[in-house]
């Protein structure tokens, strides 16, 4: 048995079956790419009979750039009184003019006689029939055979005599589905072992995740004898979605021993890939998702951090680099003190003995801040404690006004007074929300003193009560921000019973710390060079 075994990538057609997922034409082609430059051997591109997108799909991927990827058409068997060649399903298979083409038929015999509507030898026959006739025409077809699992735990011998029809019409894999994600791994590796000693096709597996196993049943599968997997990037898919790639791939290469064409090399791609796949889902990663997840490799209790610190194999069970990952180590008033000196070397900070920063964490958070998810916040924190923090400008005050206009969308304006230098900056701006607004009106004042605020784009806006003695409407409410400026991401925190108050501290602190990270300098008290050089530029300017 070769060692290696094949990725069949099927986001783009299961994966885009998933709750909430829906990929524009762009979006599928844009995706496609990326795969292949991560190293998966099929991209199975959706199913060209059943929709105008997925047709047109098929068309502009003729001019993608894809250096190993094979591109993939997926379709069903022939309908019943019907010939191949008059079945218009088949034909657009044809059409899509892919060089593999997958096509599923029926293995559980619950499904021939209540979904068909066939008799049993009925379905062999269109099984047969539809392979050999595409084995024929495209140079590499697949054979899914949906629901075997189910089906073989029903029925062995049925479940068996479709995939040996469908091995007759001269297939280049087979491919066994727990299409319903029930499956047990002991179950599946049992199921696969014997279709491995029946049938002589390479044998693939297909599975869902309704019982949380889809990932231990594809590995259980390989284990026993398959040579080929499908899966999605994130575990997109229909109901609990599918086998999440981005956790089959490095388990079967760092784990099983099994090589794929991935590879060591470009497995460190994968975290690039699987938040690409979710930007462009527009669904945000979970920080929970094993190996790509912010939070795979984060560490809070404080025996946990000494000891990684020491000897990374403590608590990790894969070098982090080694799928695009880091090691984070979290900050709170649970954690010790071996917590915050070594975030404070993560951040390249040196923290002193005797530093007043853990006490103040602490009564930070006790009144409602968390830096787990605001590590600019913390960095900013550690600063100003320790004296090296220069103010970038300072607060004279803001107002922040909401406009009700009937029917019509509330208009907000917000005006900011600051003094950067010995140079004060009156502004105002108007958003979609105060949050907005007050944002617009910060970055107006500062940036012509700092242009480089003009790169700066919210990402993300969260806002969390926090359960205190203060009751109702007058609760305290902790601000998330996550910030960007096309090259990397940050986030701040805020806290106040005002939600226009915390957001103020957590855009602050965004603000801030992108100066800081930049190297910005702040201008000179005296503000007179500024002022006639703004002036020669006006005077410029109008002639």
């Amino acid at each position: 048995m070769s060692n290696l075994v094949e990725i069949y990538d099927t986001t783009l057609r299961d994966g885009a079956q998933g709750e909430g997922v829906n990929f524009s034409v762009g979006d599928k082609c844009r995706i496609a790419e990326h795969l292949d430059a991560l190293g998966v051997d099929f991209v199975e591109g959706g199913w060209p009979g059943s929709n105008p997108r997925d047709v047109e799909f098929f068309e502009r991927a003729r001019g993608l750039r894809m250096s190993h990827a094979r591109l993939a058409a997926f379709g069903a068997t022939r309908r019943r009184g019907t010939s191949c060649e008059t079945d218009p399903s088949i034909q657009a298979l044809l059409h899509a003019e892919t060089p593999v083409v997958t096509i599923f038929g029926k293995s559980w015999g619950l499904h021939v006689s209540e979904a068909l509507r066939l008799s049993r030898e009925e379905n062999l026959e269109i099984i047969a029939d539809t392979v050999r006739y595409l084995a024929a025409r495209v140079p590499f077809v697949i054979y899914d055979a949906e629901h075997f699992f189910d089906g073989y735990a029903d029925d062995p011998e049925y479940a068996l005599a479709t995939l040996r029809a469908a091995a007759a019409g001269g297939p280049a894999r087979v491919v066994l589905c727990d299409t319903n994600g029930g499956s047990l791994p002991g179950a599946v590796a049992v199921a696969t072992w014997e279709v491995a000693k029946n049938i002589e096709v390479p044998l693939g597996v297909h599975c869902h995740n309704d019982g949380e196993l889809a990932v231990a049943n594809t590995l259980a599968a390989v284990a026993a004898g398959a040579s080929h997997v499908q899966g999605t990037v994130n575990g997109y898919g229909e109901r609990c979605g599918n086998a999440n790639l981005c956790s089959v791939i490095p388990n079967l290469e760092l784990k099983l021993g099994r090589a794929t064409n991935v590879g060591q090399a470009r497995l460190p791609r994968l975290r690039e890939t699987a938040r690409f796949v979710s930007e462009i889902a527009n669904l945000a990663l979970a920080p929970t998702a094993p190996f790509v997840g912010d939070s795979a490799f984060a560490h809070k209790g404080g025996v946990h951090v000494s000891a990684v610190e020491r000897e990374p194999r403590t608590y990790e069970h894969v070098p982090p680099e080694s799928v695009g990952n880091r090691r984070r180590v979290l900050v709170s008033d649970l954690a010790g003190r071996s917590n915050l000196h070594a975030k404070a070397r993560e951040l390249g900070l040196d923290l002193p003995e005797g530093s007043r920063v853990l006490e103040e964490l602490k009564r930070l958070e006790h009144n409602g801040y968390e830096f787990e998810a605001a590590e600019a916040s913390f960095e900013l924190l550690v600063k100003r404690l320790d004296g090296t923090h220069k103010p970038f400008f300072e607060l004279l005050g803001f107002r922040v006004i909401d406009e009700h206009r009937g029917d019509e969308m509330p208009l907000s304006e917000a005006t900011v007074r600051v003094r950067v230098g010995g140079h004060e900056e009156h502004t105002a701006a108007s958003g979609t929300g105060p949050v907005n607004a007050l944002d617009q009106a910060l970055r107006r004042a500062l940036e012509k003193f700092y242009p480089a605020l003009a790169e700066v784009r919210l990402v993300d806006y969260k806002v969390r009560v926090r359960r205190s003695t203060l009751s109702g409407t007058a609760s305290l409410v902790r601000v998330l921000i996550t910030s960007g400026d096309g090259r990397s991401e940050w986030g701040t925190v805020g806290v106040s019973s005002n939600i226009v108050e915390a957001s103020w501290r957590a855009l602050v602190d965004a603000v801030e710390y992108k100066l800081l990270k930049d190297g910005a300098e702040p201008p000179p008290a005296e503000t007179g060079e500024f002022e006639i050089s703004n002036l020669k530029f006006e005077i410029e300017k109008v002639v």
